[in-house]
C-alpha cells in the first residue's frame, strides 16, 4: 500500500523535488528569482502569477484531510482538485518543519533538528518554540533563508503569525528577511495576509501560519469536538483566502507535519524504567523520536537495552545510522552533535514519555508527531490560481 493511504507506513524525506523544503524555491522560481529552481513544477500552472501566498496549517496533515473533510468542505474539494502530497522533513515536528519551509533546506543543513535538541558542549536542552535569543539565531541557523533571497531581488515580502511568536528566536531563524505582522485568529490572519498580498504593484511574498489545528490535536485527540471546531475555523479561512486572490494571485497551501493519537497502553516511560536510564546523560526530542546523548562507551548498550525494552514498538539506531539513512539530508559537522547519540523512532501508534524530566504537560497529550510514519511525515500542496 503506497504511503498516502497507510499511515503507519514509513516514509523517507523526498528532498530535493517532493518535500516541504522545495516549496518556497518552486514559489521563488515562479516569482522570477534570479536561480531559484521550480522543484515542484508549478511554473507551467501558475505563468503570469506576481503574487504568491504560502498558508502552513500547522497539524494539517495529508491523512488528516478525509478526517477533516465533513467540517472541512473547502479544503476537501481542494485536495481533490489541486491538491498533492508531499513530504516534510525529518523529524516532523513544528521547529524543523517552520526552519525547513523558511530556508528552503533540509534540516541537517540549517541545523534546527528537532522540537528539542542538546546544546553540544554543555547539559542544557533548547526547546526551539521557546527560544528567544541564545544560541544566536543567526548562529545556530546559519542558512539564508528563501524570504531573505527573494527581498534581495526586489520581491516584497511578508509573514503573518500570532503575535507572541514576532522576533522569536525561530521566527528569526525561519523567518528573516520578511516584515513581520502579526494577526490573532482566523479573520485576523485572512485579513491581514490578504492586504498584503494585494498592496502594491511589484511581486509579491506573504508567508502565513495557523497554529489551531495542531493545539487541538494535542490536547484532545484527532477528530475529538474541538478539533472539529479547529477543521471548520481553517476551511473558513481557506474560503477567505481563495475568494480574495487577486487575477495575478495564487496561494499554496501546506502543513509541517499530521499527528497521530497515542493509546495509555502504547506509552512508555523513560524516567520510571531503569532499564531505560542506564548510560543516558540527556534526553532531547520528543515522545515520538528521541534523542539519547549518552555516557562515554555507552552506544552499544544503549543500543540494545531500548531495543529490548521497546522491541517492535521503536527502531534504536546509532546517530551515524539515523544520518545515513538520509532522514535529515546530509549533516554538517557543526551539527552532529545536536543529534543523539541514539535515535530512536517510535513505529505504530507508540511513544516514549519522559514525565519526570520534562515539563509533564507534555505526557499528558493526546495525539503527537515526529516520527517517520506516513501520517505524521505526509503533508499537502494545495495550489489555487486567482
Amino acid at each position: 500500500m503506497p504511503p498516502e493511504r497507510d499511515p503507519f507506513a514509513r516514509v523517507t524525506p523526498r528532498y530535493g523535488d517532493g518535500s516541504l523544503a522545495d516549496v518556497l524555491p518552486s514559489a521563488l522560481a515562479v516569482l522570477g528569482v534570479p536561480g531559484a529552481t521550480d522543484r515542484l513544477g508549478l511554473s507551467g500552472r501558475l505563468a503570469g502569477v506576481r503574487r504568491i501566498a504560502v498558508l502552513l496549517v500547522d497539524g494539517l496533515g495529508w491523512h488528516q484531510i478525509p478526517t477533516a473533510a465533513p467540517y472541512a468542505p473547502t479544503l476537501a474539494g481542494l485536495a481533490a482538485t489541486a491538491g498533492r502530497p508531499l513530504t516534510s522533513g525529518f523529524p516532523s515536528t513544528t521547529p524543523t518543519s517552520l526552519v525547513t519551509l523558511g530556508t528552503g533546506a533540509a534540516p541537517g543543513a540549517h541545523g534546527v533538528l528537532g522540537f528539542t535538541v542538546r546544546v553540544p558542549g554543555t547539559e542544557r536542552v533548547l526547546t526551539h518554540i521557546e527560544w528567544a535569543a541564545d544560541p544566536d539565531p543567526m548562529r545556530w541557523q546559519p542558512v539564508p533563508t528563501q524570504l531573505e533571497r527573494a527581498r534581495a531581488a526586489g520581491v516584497a515580502v511578508t509573514v503573518v503569525s500570532r503575535p507572541e511568536f514576532g522576533g522569536s528566536g525561530l521566527t528569526v531563524a525561519a523567518n528573516r528577511g520578511g516584515d513581520y505582522r502579526g494577526a490573532a485568529g482566523v479573520d485576523a490572519l485572512a485579513t491581514t495576509m490578504l492586504a498584503a498580498l494585494t498592496a502594491g504593484t511589484g511581486p509579491t511574498l506573504v508567508s502565513g501560519y495557523h497554529p489551531d489545528l495542531d493545539r487541538h490535536g494535542h490536547l484532545t485527540g484527532v477528530d475529538s469536538a474541538p478539533w472539529r471546531v479547529a477543521a471548520a475555523e481553517v476551511d473558513a479561512l481557506l474560503a477567505r483566502l481563495v475568494d480574495g486572490l487577486p487575477p495575478d494571485g495564487a496561494l499554496l497551501v501546506t502543513a509541517d507535519h499530521g499527528q497521530l493519537d497515542v493509546p495509555a497502553a502504547h506509552r512508555f516511560d523513560l524516567d520510571t524504567d531503569p532499564r531505560l536510564r542506564a548510560g543516558i546523560e540527556v534526553v532531547a526530542g520528543e515522545p515520538r523520536v528521541r534523542y539519547l546523548h549518552v555516557t562515554p562507551g555507552a552506544v552499544d548498550d544503549v543500543v540494545a537495552a531500548w531495543s529490548a525494552v521497546l522491541g517492535d514498538a521503536a527502531r534504536v539506531r546509532t546517530r551515524e545510522e539515523a544520518v545515513a539513512s538520509g532522514w535529515f539530508g546530509p549533516v554538517p559537522e557543526e551539527h552532529l552533535a545536536r543529534i543523539g547519540d541514539v535515535v530512536v523512532t517510535c513505529n505504530g501508534t507508540y511513544a516514549v514519555l519522559a514525565t519526570r524530566s520534562e515539563n509533564p504537560f507534555a505526557s499528558r497529550l493526546v495525539a503527537y508527531h515526529g516520527s517517520d510514519t506516513a501520517a505524521e511525515m505526509t503533508i499537502p500542496l494545495l495550489v489555487v490560481r486567482g
